[in-house]
């Protein structure tokens, strides 16, 4: 057979095969075949040279018009099998049946529990501040009377960026740049935000949360302290939660208070299933926050007059009340990124 009848035949051949196709997969075997950098017509074209050269360029015409008629049945015939598939899919298409929901993220258990808390404390005045986690000595300690080798430092385990630079041991340099802000009362504050310690164990991490909070005005007393925290308390956990006051020690208030909360899991007796509360170890009371009235050496150093203006201070882990507020057992859950874990709060 001559090249130019081989040609001729290409088309019709192709019409063959493509009627017996039943799938695209069979559709892209006979699509190598006819038009692949080895199919039938890359054969017929490398075989050009064998032609006199004064017939080669009509059969180089003759190809390209049999090439393309030969793309046109291909994408023909595709289209057909879409149309067969998209058909047959529709068939199998129950309508009735319930959809499937995509998968949805959720916020982190911290993140939530920093949200609420903020908005208790926003419902009550305070205004969220702000500031880096990289402070100076001064902020971070000088200015929060932790004078240099002051014993109370040992308890903030403090990670050093360079000399006289820290990450921020606890929130409260906010407080501090927030008092040099505004150089005078009223000032009302939360500060939210990551701190760092040099802890690692089952009950600490090098990095967690806290919340502190700032009231400083003319005349502000303990007991603003107090109904500020018991409302904090009972708005956060419920009205039924029992708060009390015992006396501490930390160097930027005087006098200084822990805060403790009735036992939420026995409810503060003690006792849950006939067995000490592993949740109080039996005592009914679970530590929440501290707290305390701002010392004068603190307001010295910001510029306020501690002969005038007076305050309140106080701080919280927010681990530790996500902890209790959710029923969590291991710190390390918050940070092992188990979705079966976080997907719970979605």
């Amino acid at each position: 057979m001559d090249l130019t009848a081989a040609l001729e035949n290409l088309v019709p051949a192709l019409e063959t095969g493509l009627a017996e196709v039943s799938s695209l997969a069979r559709l892209e075997d006979i699509q190598v075949a006819f038009l692949g950098r080895k199919g039938a017509l890359a054969r017929l074209m490398s075989r050009l040279p064998e032609l006199p050269a004064a017939e080669r360029p009509a059969f180089g015409r003759a190809a390209n018009a049999v090439k393309e008629r030969l793309a046109a049945l291909l994408e023909d015939a595709r289209l057909r099998l879409g149309r067969e598939q998209e058909a047959a899919d529709l068939a199998r298409f129950d309508p009735s049946l319930p959809g499937r929901l995509p998968w949805q993220g959720s916020l982190h258990p911290i993140t939530l529990v920093m949200e609420e808390i903020s908005d208790v404390f926003q419902a009550m005045g305070f205004e969220i501040a702000s500031g880096p986690e990289v402070e100076t000595d001064f902020h971070n300690f000088e200015a929060l009377n932790f004078p240099p080798d002051h014993p109370a430092r040992d308890m903030q385990d403090t990670l050093f960026v360079a000399e006289g630079v820290v990450l921020r041991t606890h929130t409260s340099p906010i407080q501090v740049r927030a008092m040099l802000e505004r150089k005078g009362p009223p000032v009302a504050i939360i500060a939210p935000g990551k701190v760092y310690r040099r802890d690692s164990d089952l009950t600490h991490t090098p990095m967690f949360h806290q919340i502190e909070g700032l009231l400083v005005d003319s005349r502000v007393t303990l007991a603003e302290l107090r109904g500020v925290l018991t409302m904090f308390v009972r708005q956060l956990f419920g009205r039924d939660i029992a708060v009390r006051f015992r006396p501490s020690f930390f160097p930027f208030t005087e006098p200084s208070v822990e805060a403790d909360i009735s036992c939420i899991l026995c409810a503060g007796t003690g006792r849950a299933q006939n067995s000490p509360c592993r949740v109080c170890k039996g005592t009914g009371w679970l530590e929440i926050l501290g707290a305390g009235m701002v010392h004068p050496n603190v307001f010295s150093a910001v510029g306020f007059n501690p002969e005038t203006c007076s305050g309140f201070a106080f701080g919280l882990g927010v681990e530790r009340v996500a902890m209790l507020k959710y029923g969590i057992g291991d710190l390390r859950m918050f940070f092992e990124n188990d979705l079966r874990f976080l997907a719970q709060f979605s």
